[in-house]
C-alpha cells in the first residue's frame, strides 16, 4: 500500500480491485458456476435460470456498491459477464453430467469459491486496516511538520524583532 503525493491510497495487494479484471474476477467465475449448479439442482428450466442468475449476479453487485466496496463501473459490469461466462456453459454442460460427479463438482467449486473469498475478504480487511494506521501516521507526520513550521517562523520572527 502507498499514498500518493495528493494523499490518496493505492492498495498494491493481490486482492486491490482493478479497473477491468483482478483476482475477485476468479470469486465471480466460481459463483457463477455455484449459482448454475444450484439452479440446475433445483429444476429450473433454461431462460427462468439465465434470468435469475443475471439478477442474482446484478444484485451482489448493487450489495457490493451498498456496503462502500469501491470498484469502477467496468469492474462492476464484467464481474457479472464473467459470473454469467461462468454460469451458461456450466447449466448447458450438466444434463450430460452424471449426478453424482455433478454433487461433487459442485461442492469443490462452492467450496473453492467460499475459500477464496474468505482469503480475499481478510486481506481486504487487513488492508483496510493497514490504511486506517497509515493515514493516522501521516496525519500526526503532517501536525507535527505543521508544528516545526510554526516554531521556525516564530523563531525567525522574534529573532527579526
Amino acid at each position: 500500500m502507498k499514498f500518493t503525493a495528493d494523499g490518496l491510497v493505492i492498495r498494491t495487494d493481490a486482492w486491490r480491485e482493478g479497473a477491468y479484471f483482478d483476482l475477485w474476477s476468479v470469486p465471480h467465475f466460481l459463483s457463477g458456476m455455484v449459482v448454475a449448479f444450484s439452479l440446475y439442482f433445483l429444476g429450473f428450466e433454461a431462460r427462468s435460470a439465465f434470468i435469475i442468475a443475471f439478477l442474482l449476479l446484478v444484485v451482489y453487485e448493487m450489495f457490493e456498491s451498498v456496503v462502500k466496496i469501491e470498484e469502477t463501473k467496468w469492474n462492476r459490469v464484467l464481474d457479472v459477464v464473467v459470473g454469467m461466462a461462468s454460469f451458461a456453459p456450466t447449466f448447458m454442460l450438466l444434463p450430460r453430467v452424471d449426478t453424482m460427479y455433478a454433487y461433487y463438482a459442485f461442492g469443490a467449486i462452492a467450496i473453492a469459491d467460499g475459500v477464496l473469498s474468505f482469503f480475499g475478504w481478510r486481506a481486504s480487511q487487513k488492508a483496510a486496516e493497514l490504511e486506517r494506521v497509515l493515514r493516522a501516521q501521516l496525519q500526526l507526520e503532517r501536525e507535527r511538520f505543521a508544528r516545526r513550521k510554526s516554531s521556525i517562523r516564530n523563531w525567525r520572527h522574534r529573532r527579526n524583532h
